[in-house]
């Protein structure tokens, strides 16, 4: 998240948002980035009562994503996109800066290369779209000037390697593409990318996955504009932030550290947020980072895998987003049973979504978390520049839901979705 001041064509199908129906490509409001205090944007209804005990999700239609609230991002194809007839997108990232005077947005994600069905064993890099509405017209970021004989919009890879030189590093070993033992050959891919204006300057930050030579967080710097060139910070140039963590079992637990990292920023300050609960202050110049630091959070009962961290600040509360897997099963009575803390027994996984934890303080401590919306996981928040809230969504055809073999095409999206504020939590917005 970054203050203000500092700053379709759809899929062979119609995208399905649940029983509501087909999400449309309606004529909403252009979006701006993140204002602290709320202006135009007007409250919405109030809290609903959170289903009991704390850990049960709130699966309602009414927080899904629909045809009233939401639309998908009419990005710029490139080549590779042209047979699917949109972006193939993971993790969408979408925000609004103020550069010169003038609102400027920005897309990102985690993408495929062609040919691939899916972002790994490896991927191409870091692809980034621009627009002065968020209806667009959205273009590829005009890299060309940068590198004319590279995919436009293509604003880092691990293909770029051949740009280092003695004093400015544009991909470290560490993230450089390479061949296993046959099991996939070339491996090495960048997931999660944010795209962030601070201090009149662009970064990123994003995650080398799980193929790669290590596995983490990172920050690029430009050297010019949001189209680049950037570069590796300096605390990155031997391995991403942090120390080793561990990982699956299937990872050498000597290269995993911190994964799915973003950046929060506030007046002339800026953070590190990592997804396993944890964050650090960057160093003023932001090459680095310091001390890690765990949140003051609210645990539930038998606390999951949490994923996609993001700090939104909003009507002087902070809100803290997290990735969650809806678990389905059957209650003692044999009623629906969904829920945050996975059976171990009959689970079924159904809809990855965000639940969201309320602090009056970065640090925490923060409240119970709630249902902020179904299905819209590993996401952001963001305010448009006419002061309307937004969510990104992408829906997950990893699992559940839309890894149903009927809307398996309609996931991987660069959508979009209208929130609304009761004056202390945000929502979808609800009909």
């Amino acid at each position: 998240m970054t203050r203000l001041g500092d700053q379709l064509p759809l899929g062979r199908r119609s995208l399905l948002a649940g029983a509501t129906g087909a999400l449309g490509i309606a004529a909403l409001p252009a979006t701006s980035a993140s204002a602290a205090v709320p202006t135009t944007a007007a409250r919405g209804s109030a809290n609903w009562p959170d289903p009991q005990p704390y850990g049960r999700a709130d699966p309602r239609p009414q927080l899904w994503p629909r045809k009233d609230n939401s639309f998908v991002l009419d990005l710029e194809l490139r080549p590779r996109d042209e047979e699917l007839g949109r972006v193939w997108m993971r993790d969408t990232y979408v925000n609004c800066f103020v550069v010169d005077g003038r609102p400027l947005y920005v897309a990102t994600g985690t993408t495929n290369a062609e040919g691939l069905p899916g972002p790994g064993p490896y991927n191409d890099g870091i692809f980034v779209w621009t627009a002065r509405s968020l209806k667009g017209p959205w273009k590829l970021a005009d890299t060309k000037k940068i590198r004319p004989k590279a995919d436009k919009g293509k604003v880092w890879s691990p293909e770029f390697v051949t740009e280092n030189t003695a004093g400015r590093t544009v991909v470290a070993p560490w993230q450089e593409w390479w061949e296993d033992d046959g099991q996939f050959g070339r491996r090495g891919n960048v997931w999660a990318p944010e795209v962030h204006y601070f201090q009149g300057k662009w970064y990123i930050v994003a995650c080398m996955g799980d193929h790669s030579k290590k596995v983490g967080t990172f920050t690029l710097i430009s050297e010019g504009g949001v189209e680049g060139p950037y570069r590796v910070a300096q605390g990155n140039l031997e391995k991403p932030y942090g120390e080793n963590v561990g990982g699956p079992d299937w990872i050498d637990p000597a290269v995993y550290f911190h994964i799915d990292g973003g950046m929060y920023t506030e007046g002339k300050k800026a953070w590190l947020i990592l997804h396993n609960h944890l964050y650090a202050r960057y160093t003023d110049d932001l090459e680095n980072i310091e001390t890690i630091a765990e949140f003051k959070e609210t645990p539930w009962g038998v606390e999951p895998y949490l994923e996609g961290a993001y700090v939104f600040k909003y009507g002087k509360k902070y809100h803290l987003l997290l990735a969650a897997w809806d678990w389905t099963s059957l209650d003692a009575d044999g009623s629906p049973r969904y829920s945050y803390e996975p059976d171990q027994d009959g689970r079924k996984q159904y809809q990855y979504d965000t639940v969201v934890a309320v602090s009056d303080k970065l640090e925490g401590p923060y409240s119970e978390r709630y249902t902020a919306g179904v299905g819209i996981g590993h996401n952001n928040f963001f305010v448009d520049h006419t002061g309307q809230l937004w969510g990104t969504f992408f829906l997950n055809p990893a699992g559940g839901y839309y890894s149903n073999a009927a809307r398996v095409d309609d996931a991987a999206v660069s959508g979009v979705v209208k929130l609304e504020y009761t004056g202390d939590r945000l929502y979808v917005k609800r009909p």
